[in-house]
């Protein structure tokens, strides 16, 4: 097989193998009731069934990140490959909560281990002319997992045992161990960086406190003690982590992620940008499903289906992103993406629960065109600026930002919905007073608030109910539109003016060893 021929097809082995951790994500979200059946658990454990999830995803990023550097990037994701079916397996045939959880948590590690090492690969397989363009590629094959995980996984849990949601993964996974095996060539540092045990330590402890903060805050508010304490404190250790790494490095030590990183504006910002407009584009995953089902009355294999524009709006976004960048620059091009995801949020206001699904189908294509182009442009950004010496370690960075980022965008705009929808109905019910118990129980959720209306036999409630979340969502998408704003007035102040993706390729790089199962030599390229 030719050089260039097998970069693109390792590329798409590399995107598989996300693709598999990406459809579990989305599919958790639908199977939660049917889980809460089955294996008897609490409210409390459901929600750590997908939180210990995000909490392991987000702690893992930068250990694993410098395990590929030291003992090689494809042995890890094998391996990362091979944990994720084993926890998805044990998934499938826990008959306890307590087990389940620990198959999450195995999924967790490994699922970092799989983006990360992924992302890593992109800057090892292509020079910096060519990586925006892997990147497009990469982003749009792995945009699938989005309404996958919900049309697949509704389809099982209406005709299938639910075990079955989570044996999906293992197909998908089979054909990634051996497309990986095949196709990826080994890589590491050339020089075999040590280990920072300190600077492991607090990156870990520093990322999940505050991923728990996030979490905390979407479920109990921004008000809630404990989110903000956790917040805080997290804060203070990642501040921690930053002063660490810095000391060592003016020892002449080695820390774990080379601060010399951001001294660049270009990594800086991408790694920043690719966060920012990921948040808004997942907390639009959160809230759409529930509009569709609660208030537009559809099934969740409907709903999973009226989901496919994020895929159409992200591919029309992403791939053409990179021929963008190398005419007007990553500034312009990310600016421009965040443009599109306001105007395409601003219009999504106006969605009312009759509005048809081509209107609401052009809006979200239109939003998720918007971040397909500002996020495929800001991590082709950052990733422009790793070498293939600290890819691993480099990719754990951007990975961390995002893994952090995708509960802030779902906490900040499932608050805000949470928000208008209480006080809708209160203002509702102060017109039409109804009994404390009835209004307490409606005002928790809008699933309840019509479960209370149905037993009540009372259309006025349920017309109440659905209201006040197209309300709470309307307002939501408004937040999502300041949020874009913001990204673009960000990208136009950090991101650097002059560089263009065509003028990449002149930055040399140190090169990283990378083996093909006969040599080890020295060089970027596969």
């Amino acid at each position: 097989m030719k050089l260039e021929t097998r970069r693109w097809w390792a590329l798409g082995a590399v995107s598989l193998s996300v693709l598999a951790v990406g459809i579990d994500g989305t599919v958790l979200s639908i199977a939660l009731p049917t889980l809460a059946g089955a294996l008897h658990a609490s409210e409390t454990q459901l929600e750590w069934f997908s939180s210990g999830y995000l909490l392991m995803l987000a702690a893992a990023v930068l250990p694993l990140g410098l395990l590929g550097d030291r003992f090689g990037r494809k042995a890890v994701l094998l391996v990362a490959l091979a944990t994720f079916g084993a926890g998805s397996a044990l998934c499938a045939f826990a008959t306890t909560p307590e087990v389940f959880l620990v198959a999450r948590l195995l999924m967790g590690v490994a699922g970092a281990g799989v983006a990360v090492m992924a992302l890593s690969a992109l800057t090892v397989f292509f020079d910096e002319a060519s990586r925006p363009k892997a990147v497009g590629v990469f982003s749009a094959a792995n945009f699938l997992s989005l309404p996958l995980g919900p049309i697949l996984g509704g389809w099982m849990l209406a005709n299938l045992w639910w075990g079955w949601v989570f044996l999906l993964n293992l197909p998908v996974v089979a054909i990634g161990l051996v497309a990986v095996a095949l196709l990826v060539p080994e890589s590491k540092a050339a020089e075999r960086p040590s280990f920072d045990a300190v600077g492991v330590l607090a990156s870990v402890a520093g990322l999940v406190v505050f991923t728990y903060g996030i979490i905390e805050a979407g479920q109990h508010g921004w008000s809630d003690a404990g989110a903000l304490t956790a917040l805080g404190l997290g804060v203070a250790i990642l501040a921690g982590f930053v002063a660490w790494e810095v000391a060592l490095t003016r020892r002449g030590g080695s820390p774990l992620v080379d601060t010399t990183l951001f001294r660049s504006r270009t990594f800086t910002g991408g790694a920043a940008l690719a966060g920012v407009a990921g948040m808004g584009m997942v907390g639009l995953l959160f809230v759409m499903p529930q509009f569709f089902q609660a208030v537009q009355g559809v099934d969740v294999f409907a709903s999973g289906l009226r989901l496919l524009p994020f895929v159409g709006g992200m591919l029309i976004g992403a791939l053409p992103a990179s021929r963008i960048a190398a005419a007007v620059g990553f500034r312009a091009t990310v600016t421009i993406g965040f443009v599109v995801i306001a105007a395409g949020s601003a219009i999504g206001t106006w969605t009312t629960a009759s509005t048809g699904e081509v209107v609401i189908a052009l809006w979200m294509a239109t939003v998720c065109a918007g971040a397909g182009l500002a996020l495929t442009s800001a991590m082709s950004a950052a990733l422009s600026r790793l070498t293939a010496e600290h890819s691993g370690v480099g990719s754990g960075v951007v990975q961390a930002l995002q893994k952090t980022s995708a509960p802030l965008g779902t906490a900040i705009l499932g608050s805000v919905v949470a928000a208008v929808y209480t006080a809708q109905l209160a203002s509702a019910f102060s017109a039409s007073p109804v009994p404390s118990a009835v209004a307490s129980a409606a005002k928790s959720s809008v699933y309840a608030g019509l479960a209370v209306a149905d037993r009540l036999h009372s259309t006025a409630l349920a017309a109440a109910v659905r209201d006040a979340f197209t309300q709470g969502m309307s307002v939501s998408l408004w937040v999502s539109a300041g949020i874009a704003v913001a990204g673009g007035i960000m990208a136009m102040v950090v991101l650097p003016r002059v560089e263009r993706g065509a003028h990449l390729a002149a930055a040399p790089a140190p090169a990283a060893a990378i083996t093909d199962g006969r040599s080890t030599h020295a060089g970027r390229h596969v």
